[in-house]
């Protein structure tokens, strides 16, 4: 067992967090991870309306008597989530940790911390993380330039950012992105996180609501298999190497506009991927740790092994490294 600030404050066994994923994040993946021990979130914005919200995290109690959160992703839409409905759906179903992605959660922190909540705020960079934590964030989770999804602008890989992040916040860091076994999780908590946050690693478990084509591609695949989307939007997104991603950093390299993707972009098309298995639908997030991944475990077996080795790899193997002074 590794105990550390983040295992004391959040009250989970293992420093271990399975965020939130949108299409994935759902109740019976994150029971999965809440009985294992780690922390898990239900990804609000899956849910269609804040009463399938309500419904889902209810499902998700039925499943595990364990601590569990709820992530909410706050990004820009011509035609906006009602995020303070879902908001609402969080506080009234006594949800004790949510996790913030996107821009800022300053306009929802008074409710969740009137309401005792924890928040958890996903980062890609050390000043957004100093500007979390002065809004009064409970922890920040840093997301490298590795990881699946959004990395951000900076391009900076987590063994520069959680290390640089360590070095200015006081508030527990969750390392993120490029994690899927025990040797990230010893380097994370060596760097000076006290936690780290897997997306990919558990899209790649049995109880993941993700059919066996993708998680038999993540397998397969070695780190050079995602590319970058967005890049000159600004909004950079790693995906997997498809004939969809293919086509849109073409038609975006030839100087196109979002409006000449949009439809091959489109979330539901990704939703498909998930659902169909036909890894040539429409996009999906993936990070480089797949290259790591070369199994499809159950979620309790994923993290025992993940807390037994990393533990072997502290005690066995770096601590005879250290010699006494003679």
């Amino acid at each position: 067992m590794i105990e550390t600030r983040f295992t004391r404050e959040f009250g989970v066994r293992h420093p271990i967090v399975q965020g939130g994923m949108q299409w994935v994040g759902r109740a019976g993946l994150v029971a999965a991870v809440a009985d294992a021990g780690a922390l898990g979130f239900i990804t609000a914005l899956t849910q269609p309306t804040p009463e399938d919200l309500v419904k889902e995290i209810a499902r998700c109690r039925e499943l595990t008597d364990r601590e569990f959160g709820v992530n909410l992703t706050i990004l820009p839409a011509i035609t906006p989530p009602p995020y303070a409905e879902y908001r609402a759906a969080i506080i009234e179903s006594g949800i004790r940790v949510v996790e913030t992605a996107g821009f800022s959660p300053a306009d929802h922190m008074p409710a969740f911390k009137a309401a005792g909540i924890k928040v958890i705020h996903k980062c890609t960079s050390v000043r957004h993380a100093l500007k979390a934590e002065k809004l009064g964030v409970d922890a920040v989770s840093i997301d490298g330039f590795e990881c699946a999804g959004h990395p951000g602008e900076d391009d900076v890989p987590g063994l520069i950012l959680i290390a640089a992040a360590a070095r200015r916040l006081t508030i527990p860091i969750v390392a993120s992105g490029g994690i899927a076994d025990a040797r990230g999780l010893v380097a994370a908590l060596a760097l000076g996180a006290d936690a780290v946050n897997m997306g990919t690693r558990f899209m790649c478990t049995v109880e993941a609501p993700v059919h066996d084509n993708v998680k038999r591609r993540i397998v397969e695949s070695s780190e050079l298999e995602t590319t970058l989307i967005f890049r000159t939007l600004r909004n950079t997104s790693r995906v997997a190497v498809n004939a969809v991603s293919n086509e849109v950093v073409e038609i975006l390299r030839q100087g196109g506009e979002f409006a000449d993707v949009r439809d091959l972009v489109a979330g539901v098309r990704g939703r498909e991927v998930y659902e169909t298995g036909e890894l040539d639908r429409g996009l999906w997030t993936v990070g480089q740790s797949q290259a790591l991944i070369d199994d499809v475990p159950t979620v309790a077996d994923l993290v025992s092994r993940m807390v037994a080795e990393a533990s072997s790899i502290i005690t066995s193997r770096l601590a005879p490294l250290v010699s006494q002074p003679r």
